[in-house]
Formats: structure tokens, C-alpha cells, sequence
């Protein structure tokens, strides 16, 4: 079913990518006044062609483990109590509903990473809002990367070293978002960008670095809330950390409560002040490694060329992330 313009639709769209600041951006944006933000943080409406009946057993477990009644949700208060973390929400009037209490909010919007990974995604925003505006951040693909499997070490989805589980990942003959991991896929950016830059003019999309988000995130804040057309002097709390990495005092052991399904309902028992106290039983915050400067030059010299063709396309310097 086709979306009825009618009704209060997103005016952004915030498409990745995955590990590269995020969701710091999306609390940003829900303590802003003239912000409505998706209580499905990421409902992934556009990316037809990421579909999780074909998502590989480990990765299927993870969607079953958050699977919930999507038409109830939507047609509930959706309180800001019951947000949710993210789904798959494809169909149309669904989606819709999911901003049914935006009425009087200047900026409309949504977050998924996998916009800016799907093939499709760009395609069928443009054909379906043809003003939206896009916002990127991009971060350094092989630091993208290590994040990428640091989370998969907190939530037990691997043991391996990083570059034995960047070479393991390179080596499965099935891939994809939710088949494997694709953390060297997602970094590579220039093809990804470009397809919006073929779709949207260049004023409605917007790319930031993730470099410029962690040094001055006031600065980016308010440089997003400019391109939103909303009120750009607001006091946020940018102090909360969201997302970071933790790491396991027994990998084997986290991943065993994470396969058997343990770990999930271990942090459904308790509130949220409660399931910190939970975490600290089985992760360390003093003990996360740095991706060290050896597998970073590894991995940098595999997106060289990918990295010197982006520069081109967004106009910005990244000699930087060479280095």
C-alpha cells in the first residue's frame, strides 16, 4: 500500500552508518523541543531487500529475542517508556503510525543504518518523498570496523581476535546485513553515498564525520539543527555515553548466556537503574582494548582506494584516515 502524504510522514532521515555515533545523535535529538523522533529507533521501512527470514541462525536468534507485536505497538500510546530498539517495519500503514503523535514538531524523523548499506533504500525514499533530507556521519572504515567488533564481543557473537574475525567474516561464501557480519562491506562508503547523491540534490544531504561529532558534538548538534530548520541554541546533555563498548570478563561465558538466550532475559527482569548493576557482574568498562595501530594500518591499506574516491565525492580532506 501506497503511503498517504496526508499524514504526518518523516521530513528526515538519518541512514548510517552502523557504529559511527548514531545513536548519540538520535538521544540528541529527543531532548530537542521542535524534534519528533520514531519510538522505533530503527524501523528500517526503506530497506525492502534486508528482509529477516533470510538473516543467518545467529542473527535470527537476535531478532527473535526483540520480536514483538508491530501492529499492536503502532496502534497503542507507543509511550516513551516502550520505545524500542528496532524492527522491520515494511508495511506502509504501519510505518505511518509510528508518527501519529507529531502534530506541532518541526523536525519529523527516524534513524536506520541499514539505509545507507540497502541498495534500495535510497531509491525508494527519493520516489516516495522526494525532499526528505539525508543526514550521514562517516566514520574511519577500519576504526568503523573495530567498534563494530567490539559489539559483537559485548553481545557474545564472537571470541575470535579482530583480525582473525574480520578474516573468518571475509571468507563466508553467504553475505550480507543479518547473513554475516560485513564489517569491511559497510566501510566502504563511496558507492553508498553516492547512490543518494544520485537521488537527492546535494543541499538535502548532509554528511558528517564522526571525527568532527566526538571532538566538538555541540558544534555538530547545532550544524544538524541549522539544516533542520529548528532552533540551534539548545542545552543538551551530551555527557551520557550510549551504545559503548563493554568488555567481557569471560568471552566464552557471554557468549554461552548470549546462545542460550540467558543474557536477554537476565536484563528483562530487572529496570534499567538495575540491569547496570547486572552488567557490571559480567563486564569490565577499565579492560576495552584499542584497535592497535598494526591492524588499523592492515585494514586502512584495504580501503586506500575506496577512501581516496570518497574524498572526491563529499569534498573533504581524509588524509587523516590514511595515516
Amino acid at each position: 500500500m501506497a503511503i498517504n502524504e496526508s499524514k504526518l510522514m518523516p521530513n528526515f532521515l538519518i541512514v548510517g552508518a552502523a557504529k559511527c555515533g548514531t545513536t548519540s545523535l538520535y538521544h540528541y535529538l529527543l531532548q530537542h523541543p521542535d524534534v519528533y523522533m520514531s519510538p522505533i529507533k530503527e524501523p528500517n521501512h526503506f530497506s525492502t531487500d534486508i528482509l529477516p527470514e533470510n538473516f543467518s541462525p545467529m542473527y535470527l536468534q537476535h531478532e527473535k529475542e526483540k520480536r514483538f507485536n508491530i501492529k499492536e505497538y503502532v496502534n497503542g500510546p507507543m509511550l516513551p517508556s516502550r520505545k524500542v530498539w528496532g524492527a522491520y517495519v515494511h508495511d506502509s500503514e504501519d510505518y505511518q503510525k509510528l508518527f501519529k503523535f507529531a502534530a506541532g514538531k518541526k523536525a519529523i524523523g527516524e534513524i536506520s543504518n541499514s539505509y545507507l548499506f540497502s541498495e534500495v533504500a535510497a531509491e525508494k525514499i527519493r520516489k516516495e518523498f522526494p525532499d526528505m533530507k539525508i543526514v550521514m556521519v562517516l566514520r574511519q572504515p577500519a576504526e568503523r570496523a573495530y567498534s563494530h567488533y567490539m559489539a559483537n564481543i559485548r553481545d557474545g557473537r564472537t571470541v575470535l581476535s579482530f583480525r582473525d574475525e574480520l578474516e573468518d567474516d571475509a571468507a563466508k561464501t553467504e553475505k550480507g546485513w543479518g547473513i554475516s557480519h560485513v564489517y569491511y562491506e559497510l566501510g566502504l562508503y563511496s558507492k553508498q553515498v553516492q547512490r543518494y547523491l544520485n537521488k537527492f540534490p546535494a543541499e538535502n544531504v548532509k554528511i558528517f564525520l564522526f571525527d568532527d561529532l566526538k571532538k566538538d558534538t555541540a558544534g555538530v548538534a547545532k550544524d544538524l539543527f541549522h539544516y533542520l530548520n529548528i532552533q540551534e541554541n539548545i542545552n543538551l546533555n551530551f555527557g551520557e555515553k550510549r551504545n559503548e563498548a563493554l568488555m567481557p570478563k569471560s568471552k566464552h561465558l557471554v557468549r554461552w548466556l548470549t546462545k542460550t538466550g540467558i543474557k536477554k532475559r537476565l536484563l528483562h527482569i530487572f529496570p534499567e537503574k538495575r540491569q547496570e548493576a547486572i552488567k557490571s557482574l559480567f563486564f569490565s568498562r577499565k579492560a576495552v582494548p584499542k584497535l592497535s595501530q598494526e591492524d588499523r594500518k592492515w585494514l586502512t591499506k584495504k580501503y586506500r582506494e575506496d577512501i581516496l574516491a570518497l574524498e572526491k565525492i563529499i569534498n573533504r580532506d581524509l588524509s587523516a584516515w590514511l595515516k
